[in-house]
C-alpha cells in the first residue's frame, strides 16, 4: 500500500489493524500523565491566564474564559514557576499584599516580573482546575533555607514563622504541596546559575534530605536532562534513594511533515535508556523502589524563538502531540507524570487577546486523549503502511536522531481499559498522507459488547478561526455510534487524522 510524499514505503502485508489485548496490563495509567505547566515566560501568565482589570477576568483576576478551555483538559497537576523563570524566583516576593510586592527583572526570559502571580493564587488557581500542585524549587540563585521556608508555608501546621504568614495571608489550613521539583535544567548554560553534574548531585542530596526532613510525605524529582546523558546517570546514581520521579525534558518539531509528526518516538528511546538507569541504580543501591519518570516538559516546537514563543500551531502538530500522548500511554508502567509545556499563549494549546480566548489544533488531541483514558495501559500493536521517516540519521533542531528507530508505521495507538475490564478506550493517529478504509480494530481474547463511540479529529481543511483571536487554525472533530459486536470493529481513518474509540467489552468466562 503506498503512503503518497513519504521518502520510504513499505508495507508488512495484509489489512491494516490495531490489535488490542485487555488481558495484558502493561501499567496502571495515572492521571498525572496529563498534567500542564504554566512559567513566567512571556503572556502565559501575566496576560494569559491571570489579567487583573480585564472584563474577562473574575475578582481574583483569573481569565475566567481561560479556564473554560483549561477545564475539559482535566489537568491532574500543574507545575510552576518554571522553568527557567525558577532559577531566579525568590517566592517571599510573591506572598502578601499585592501593593507591597517588588517588581523585579527577570534574568531567564528578560522581562520585568510584578509579583502579583505568586504563591496562593498558583495554589488558588490549582484548585480551581482541581490540579495537583507541582513547585519547581529555585536552585539557581535560591538557597536550601528558602526552599525550606516555601515548603513550610505551603504544608507545615506548626506554629512556626512562615506557617504563620500563610495564615496571615488568609489560609488557615495547610496546602499539602506534594511535588517539589529539586531545579529545573540547571545543566543548562542558559540556565541562571547552571550547575556541573557533580555540584547539582551534591547540593541536590543535601536539599533532598533536609526537605524529607521537613516533610517526609511529599514526593521529590530529580532534574534529569534528555535520558540517555551522563548527566542523567550521575543524577540517577546519586538520588535514587532519595527522589520518587526523575525529569525529562522534550521538544520536538520540524517544516518537515515526516520528521515533525515522528520525532515524538525519541521519547520512547528516552523511556527505555532512563528505565534501565533507574533500575540498575535501584539494584546496585538495594532500594526497595524504584523511580519513575516525569516527562515534566515536552512539545512540539521550532517557530519562535523569542522571549514570548508564542508559536502558532498546525495540524500536523496536532498528530506529533497525538503521538507523545500515546507513547506516555503506552509506557505509563515508567511515565508517571508528563506536564505539557506550556498551556496558555507560550507555545500552548490556549491563545488569548483582550477580546476573549482560542484553541489551537493541539487542543484537540490532548482533551480528547485526557477525557477517554481509563485506569489500566493495555497491550497494543499496529500493522500498516511503513515510513521510514527522515532520510538520513542527521539530527534536528534538536538534535534528536529517529532513523535508527524505523520504519515506522503510519498508524500509531494507544489503549487503557478500565478497573473491571469491561471497557476499553482507543487513541489511533493516523500519520499517512491516504486515507485508510477497513481498519480493523480486533481484540484478543474478548469481544465487543455494545456502543462504540467513535470520534475523528482532521485538520478540517485549513480553516482559520475569525473569534476573538483570529487565524488560528481550526480541527473538525465528528463524532458517531456504532453496535460493536465480535472480536474487530472496522474504521475509516482518514489521512492525518486523530481518532479516540471508547467501547464496552465482554472478557468472557
Amino acid at each position: 500500500m503506498a503512503v503518497e510524499g513519504a521518502r520510504e514505503v513499505g508495507s508488512p502485508g495484509g489489512p491494516a489493524r490495531v490489535v488490542i489485548d485487555p488481558g495484558l496490563v502493561t501499567g496502571e495509567l495515572e492521571r498525572n500523565v496529563f498534567g500542564g505547566f504554566v512559567e513566567h515566560l512571556g503572556r502565559c501568565i501575566n496576560g494569559g491566564l491571570f489579567e487583573r482589570g480585564s472584563e474577562l477576568s473574575d475578582a481574583r483576576g483569573f481569565r475566567k474564559d481561560v479556564l473554560e478551555l483549561l477545564r475539559p483538559l482535566k489537568l491532574s497537576v500543574l507545575r510552576w514557576p518554571g522553568g527557567n523563570f525558577a532559577s531566579n524566583y525568590h517566592w517571599k516576593e510573591g506572598i502578601g499584599p499585592t501593593s507591597s510586592r517588588p517588581a523585579r527583572v527577570e534574568l531567564a526570559w528578560g522581562g520585568v516580573e510584578p509579583n502579583h502571580f505568586g504563591t496562593d493564587e498558583y495554589l488558588a488557581y490549582c484548585a480551581e482546575l482541581g490540579a495537583a500542585p507541582y513547585i519547581c524549587l529555585n536552585m539557581g540563585t535560591g538557597a536550601l533555607s528558602e526552599a525550606l521556608d516555601w515548603v513550610e508555608y505551603c504544608n507545615s501546621t506548626a506554629a512556626g514563622y512562615w506557617a504563620g504568614e500563610r495564615r496571615k495571608n488568609g489560609r488557615d489550613e495547610p496546602y499539602n504541596v506534594i511535588y517539589w521539583g529539586l531545579g529545573n535544567e540547571m545543566y543548562g548554560e542558559w540556565q541562571v546559575g547552571q550547575l556541573s553534574a557533580p555540584e547539582y548531585c551534591a547540593l541536590a542530596v543535601r536539599w533532598a534530605r533536609a526537605i524529607r526532613r521537613a516533610a517526609p510525605d511529599v514526593k521529590l524529582v530529580s532534574c534529569g536532562w534528555n535520558g540517555w546523558s551522563d548527566w542523567d546517570r550521575a543524577v540517577i546514581e546519586s538520588l535514587a534513594g532519595l527522589v520518587d520521579l526523575h525529569s525529562l525534558h522534550i521538544y520536538t518539531g520540524s517544516p518537515d511533515y515526516w520528521e515533525n509528526v515522528l520525532s515524538p518516538h525519541q521519547a520512547e528511546r528516552a523511556v527505555t535508556c532512563t528505565a534501565s538507569m533507574l533500575s540498575q541504580a535501584a539494584y546496585n543501591q538495594k532500594l526497595s523502589r524504584v523511580p519513575r519518570i516525569a516527562y515534566d516538559e515536552w512539545n512540539v516546537w521550532y517557530r519562535a524563538d523569542d522571549g514570548f514563543l508564542e508559536e502558532r500551531y498546525d495540524f500536523d502538530d496536532a498528530l506529533a502531540v497525538a503521538t507523545y500522548l500515546n507513547i506516555f500511554v503506552r509506557h505509563c508502567d515508567w511515565v508517571k507524570m508528563a506536564n505539557l509545556a506550556q498551556m496558555v499563549n507560550a507555545i500552548a494549546p490556549i491563545v488569548t487577546s483582550p477580546q476573549g480566548s482560542g484553541a489551537q489544533p493541539i487542543y484537540q488531541p490532548f482533551r480528547l486523549s485526557s477525557e477517554v483514558a481509563l485506569d489500566y495501559s493495555v497491550a497494543v500493536s499496529s500493522r500498516g503502511p511503513l515510513v521510514a521517516g527522515p532520510a538520513t540519521d542527521a539530527p534536528d533542531r534538536w538534535g534528536h536522531r529517529i532513523a535508527d528507530l524505523g520504519p515506522f508505521c503510519v498508524l500509531d495507538a494507544a489503549a487503557s481499559c478500565d478497573r473491571a475490564r469491561g471497557r476499553v478506550a482507543v487513541t489511533i493517529v493516523n500519520r499517512g498522507l491516504v486515507d485508510l478504509d477497513d481498519v480493523g480494530l480486533v481484540l484478543r481474547d474478548a469481544s465487543f459488547g455494545g456502543e462504540a463511540r467513535i470520534r475523528q479529529l482532521t485538520g478540517a481543511g485549513g480553516a482559520r478561526s475569525a473569534g476573538p483571536v483570529p487565524g488560528l487554525l481550526e480541527a473538525r472533530l465528528e463524532e458517531g455510534f456504532e453496535q460493536a459486536k465480535g472480536e474487530r470493529l472496522s474504521l475509516t481513518l482518514p489521512a492525518k487524522s486523530f481518532c479516540t474509540i471508547e467501547v464496552p467489552i465482554d472478557m468472557g468466562g
